[in-house]
């Protein structure tokens, strides 16, 4: 099971990934839609744990500033910067 942002409800999305990944996509409803129902407490707890990590990513060691020239150098960094995200936990 992986969770989900709200832009990834379309049913092809779903679809594709549990055809390409045996992945279920667990994604909340919109407020507007028909079948909307408040997530889950589990759910939330998990969604706010993970905006709070990416908020730190971003904030604290400025994972969006990033100026490395080939692929192999962006993903040198990025696996740097979330090394010294565990430590830093």
């Amino acid at each position: 099971m992986m969770l989900g942002d709200k832009g990834y409800l379309s049913a092809e999305v779903q679809k594709n990934l549990f055809e390409t990944a045996n992945i279920t996509l667990e994604v909340p409803y919109r407020l507007n839609q028909k079948n909307w129902r408040p997530p889950s407490r589990t759910y939330k707890r998990f969604r706010k744990r993970i905006e709070t990590i990416f908020s730190q990513l971003n904030d604290n060691l400025m994972m969006i500033r990033n100026y490395a020239k080939q692929s192999c150098g962006l993903f040198t960094r990025m696996a740097g910067k979330i090394a010294a995200m565990t430590f830093m936990q």
